[in-house]
């Protein structure tokens, strides 16, 4: 079981590939205690956390973010995960309760969690200039969607490999990670030829975290004989920039009449955090305070 969540990112085949991976065990148990979440929901977000996570890895900019949105038709209700490019990444799913049976083969039935919908990815770049790109789920398995949106949305061909297993017990996270591929546009046909046949002999991600394989290990194995080189390694974690000013602020945009009524209520205000759970309570003299604040924003 690995100790640390890292990611690495490395090329390979003389830079005709461009690859990422990550153990990400402890931020999606992180995730799981914040959410409370069940195992298939909890499976659906590690996966996507994971995901996230390297597809930031293409971007430039520390301050630059990626921005999963699965607004999707199954029980979970849809999935948001933001990630930065510091390693840094976020997320819940509407419903974190779902209860489904497992897959013929034992494995948790995502999909099925998922449903039909819409995958929307938002980069957010330079703190101002926004790109979104939209494609329509493919299976709900998360990896398969966001290979299906590289295929689609940005013609790039793409590999990516995702994984949570839990405790069928208590529900915790026992491993997660994943590995994403890209064949660069000069990619010759004996390295694609290569890739397609290494991928025929690749485990699942679960298998290959729970013998103890590194995210190298996993690229080694993804890349045989493509002479792969990792280029950095970089922490992650779950983490939330939310805080007690950023939730004044959302307070004062309710509306004085609503401030009003939460105030003539007499009783404290509890807000959580979407995307870590994280509790804010303020009581009756903190909404007046809150209130005077929003009429002198108005002027």
């Amino acid at each position: 079981m690995n100790e640390k969540d890292y990611m690495i990112r490395a090329v390979a085949a003389d830079e005709q590939i461009r690859a990422f991976a990550v153990t990400s065990r402890n931020l999606v148990e992180e995730a799981r205690k914040a959410h409370n979440t069940s195992q298939v929901a909890t499976a659906a977000l590690g996966r996507t956390l994971s995901g996230a996570l390297m597809m930031t890895s293409l971007l430039k900019n520390p301050d630059d973010l990626i921005t999963l949105q699965y607004d999707c038709d199954g029980p979970i209700g849809g999935i948001t995960v933001t990630a930065n490019n510091r390693g840094e990444v976020k997320g819940y799913v509407k419903n974190g309760n779902v209860v489904l049976p497992p897959k013929a083969n034992g494995h948790l039935d995502v999909g099925q969690a998922v449903g039909k919908g819409t995958l929307t990815v938002i980069r957010d770049l330079d703190l101002k200039n926004t790109y979104n790109g939209q494609v329509a789920i493919y299976n709900g398995e998360i990896a398969e969607d966001l290979t299906h949106y590289y295929a689609e949305s940005e013609q790039v061909p793409t590999t990516i490999g995702l994984g949570v297993l839990t405790d069928h017990t208590d529900g915790h996270v026992k491993e997660a990670g994943g590995f994403l591929v890209q064949l660069m546009p000069f990619a010759a046909d004996k390295v694609i030829s290569r890739i397609e046949e290494n991928m025929k002999h690749v485990q699942d991600v679960t298998v290959m975290l729970s013998e103890g394989m590194t995210p190298e290990d996993m690229l080694k194995k993804v890349l045989d004989g493509l002479d792969v080189t990792v280029t950095e390694t970089i922490p992650v974690r779950f983490h939330c920039n939310c805080s007690r000013e950023r939730v004044e602020n959302a307070l004062m945009l309710v509306g004085t009449d609503e401030l009003d009524d939460m105030i003539r209520e007499g009783k404290d205000v509890t807000l959580n955090c979407r995307f870590c759970g994280k509790a804010y309570t303020f009581d009756v003299e903190d909404l007046k305070k809150i209130r005077e604040r929003a009429v002198k924003s108005r002027g």
